[in-house]
């Protein structure tokens, strides 16, 4: 089995001019989204990032969102998604359950997070900061076996539940969905579930 992250070095590699991520008049090639997830990387690796720790994500849809997850990906982390229309309740719940260090989000939203105790990085005010770190790829090793994301159940039946997804399970599933859809170079795919949804990861 493989990671998520070779499949997209395998994209850095053989189509980095071409676009990755587009959103509201934005595009990233491969190769930026690339260095762009590699600064972040390393930001969060000087912040004391260690293998496999949470690091929760809350921002809207944008391509901040996309380059946060490779971003903690590569810096060997799991990414925990809290969808920022979600109650304060519910999201203290997951960051306490989670037990996540670090909080990546934006700048509209970082004030409403005053019980979470770790260090809070802002993807888009805190960006002259990240930008500072180098654009290559950190010497992270990261396996099939390692934890990738952590997605919590609704709660419908009491409290909310973390679901813990390997490299290698997600993989897997997006190997199958490719060839499912017939996906090839040049398709695009609509970045439509909420991030908190685990249909998004496929996506």
């Amino acid at each position: 089995m493989t990671t998520l992250l070779n499949l997209f070095r395998d994209q850095v590699e053989n189509h980095p001019r071409q676009p990755a991520v587009e959103f509201d008049g934005r595009v990233l090639t491969y190769l930026e989204l690339d260095q762009r997830s590699n600064q972040i990387a390393r930001h969060l690796l000087r912040h004391g990032l260690l293998p496999e720790t949470r690091v929760a994500l809350c921002v809207d849809r944008s391509i901040e969102m996309i380059a946060g997850i490779f971003g903690i990906l590569k810096a060997g982390g799991a990414y925990i998604p809290l969808d920022p229309a979600y109650p304060a309740e519910r999201q203290a719940f997951m960051l306490s359950d989670s037990g996540a260090p670090i909080l990546l989000t934006q700048e509209s939203h970082s004030k409403k997070f005053p019980f979470h105790a770790g260090k809070i990085i802002s993807l888009d005010s805190g960006w002259e900061e990240i930008a500072r770190e180098r654009d290559t790829d950190p010497e992270i090793k990261v396996e099939a076996h390692n934890l990738a994301y952590i997605i919590y159940t609704s709660g419908s039946t009491g409290q909310p539940k973390g679901v813990m997804v390997e490299h290698g399970g997600w993989t897997n599933y997006c190997r199958s969905a490719r060839a499912a859809y017939g996906l090839g170079l040049g398709e695009r795919v609509l970045q439509f579930s909420s991030l908190s949804w685990d249909t998004s990861a496929e996506e």
